[in-house]
């Protein structure tokens, strides 16, 4: 049953099957041929037999019937000239039922005579028409019987059955050793070397080496070796890449505790009475509170788990201020400037935290690319809105964004924005984005403007569902 089930099973199968169908088709006009030839013999038979009646016009009745019985006949007419002449005649057994003219033909009166005569086993009488061979006359006829014709028909049948049979084992053998060697051995080395490499996918002496002689099976392989090798590729930066979350996890959780240790610490430097001290102490404390929330975020992304955003109504004009004065602080002696366009009165619905640090990588990205390239450059944080969202512009004048940075520009440790950088600020903040259900997306970059828009929607999911 496991045999009928494979593929060289049913191949063997089907091409017995398929050559037995084509003898058969064969076999028709092969067995209406044979009775044709089988009545030109007798014909031609007849013709010789009333040979001897012409040459000497008297016989003896034993020899005309012996003459009749070797040419398989009951009586021979020739027609020589205007005149139809009964040349050798015995008695008959019984009155003619049918008479066949086979000097023109067709192809389908054959086939149908010969059906008729091959299923209908009753002894019948028939006179039979043709053309005499050489020219020895317009037309010779005689009558015979069907039961000898259709023994013969059955007898020819029988051997062409045998014969179609054996050459549909042979040539189903010859295609079975045919299609194990093309086919199904190619096929069987492709599906073990898919175990093999199931079991080690790591290993790469485990990816398949296309060897097959077929174009399609080769095809198949080279297909097959390619996604093992970016399979394997994947499998080992997935590995690096969770040993390097394990490990910033544990930098995470120590880096915490000294944050934690050093916002003790501001509470002194808070009552300080310097006025600088005074000035940059709120700035020194928010910059600690929101290294520890990124500490403790990290510790989370670890864990396969973004937090979700605490969503509260945020004056945008004050948010914006309190990234780019921080980032002020990180300009120093460069001519960059920071400026935002943001309606006082504009109210956002978002996370405050979450969205710092995105407006935070944005215009650092926007400040390190103008420092690199060692000319003077404005960043400009514009926000306004519509019906639907909340828009908020990163726009600077940097010298944009190169064409690798931009195929993977929000993937992790490969879209790096700028040089040095290891590639998670923009997809963190994608993922942050996503998270207040809006989208984050580069809309323009060049030599001499660069502009990343930040859209968050108004409505939430009841809303885009009514």
């Amino acid at each position: 049953m496991r045999f009928l089930n494979s593929l060289t099973g049913r191949f063997l199968i089907l091409t017995v099957l398929f050559v037995m169908l084509a003898e058969v088709l064969i076999f028709v006009p092969s067995i209406a041929r044979f009775r044709e030839d089988y009545l030109l013999d007798r014909l031609e038979r007849a013709q010789i037999a009333s040979l001897a009646l012409l040459a000497d016009a008297k016989i003896t009745p034993d020899l005309e019937e012996e003459l009749l019985r070797n040419a398989g006949v009951f009586n021979v007419v020739l027609r020589r000239d205007e005149l139809r002449q009964l040349v050798l005649q015995a008695p008959m057994p019984a009155p003619i039922d049918q008479t066949f003219d086979i000097r023109s033909p067709t192809a389908f009166s054959l086939i149908r005579d010969a059906t008729q005569v091959l299923f209908d086993p009753t002894p019948k009488v028939i006179r039979v028409i043709g053309q005499p061979v050489r020219d020895a006359g317009l037309l010779i006829e005689v009558t015979m019987e069907t039961a000898p014709l259709r023994m013969a028909m059955i007898d020819y049948g029988v051997r062409i059955l045998i014969l179609s049979a054996v050459i549909s084992v042979v040539t189903a053998a010859l295609l079975f050793f045919a299609v194990r060697v093309l086919l199904v051995k190619p096929i069987r080395s492709v599906v073990g070397n898919m175990k093999g490499y199931a079991a080690h996918p790591e290993d790469a002496r485990a990816i398949l080496t296309p060897s097959a002689r077929v174009t399609e099976i080769r095809d198949a392989e080279v297909a097959l070796a390619t996604m093992q090798m970016q399979l394997t590729s994947a499998l080992k930066q997935k590995e690096r890449l969770a040993q390097l979350g394990t490990a910033v996890a544990k930098v995470s959780h120590d880096l915490r505790n000294i944050l934690t240790s050093a916002q003790l610490f501001t509470d002194r430097i808070e009552m300080s009475e310097d006025p600088a001290v005074q000035r940059l102490a709120p700035k020194l404390v928010n910059s600690i509170t929101r290294a520890v929330n990124l500490t403790e975020a990290t510790l989370a992304f670890g864990k396969a788990e973004e937090p979700a955003p605490k969503l509260s109504r945020v004056p945008l004009a004050d948010l914006v201020e309190d990234v780019l004065e921080s980032e002020r602080l990180a300009v120093g002696d460069a001519d960059i400037s920071l400026a935002q366009d943001v309606p006082g009165t504009l109210m956002a619905r978002l996370d405050s935290e979450q969205m710092h640090r995105v407006l935070t990588n944005l215009v650092r990205n926007a400040r390190e690319a103008i420092r690199a390239s060692g000319e003077p450059g404005e960043i400009l944080v514009r926000a306004d809105e519509d019906e639907q969202h909340w828009k908020l512009h990163v726009i600077d004048t940097g010298p944009g964004l190169p064409p690798k940075a931009r195929e993977n520009l929000f993937t992790a440790f490969q879209g790096r924005a700028s040089k040095g950088g290891v590639g998670l600020g923009l997809a963190i903040s994608l993922d942050i984005v996503k998270g207040h259900g809006g989208s984050l997306e580069l809309v323009e970059t060049g030599p001499k403007r660069t502009e990343f828009l930040i859209k968050l929607p108004k409505s939430g999911i009841s809303g885009l569902l009514s």
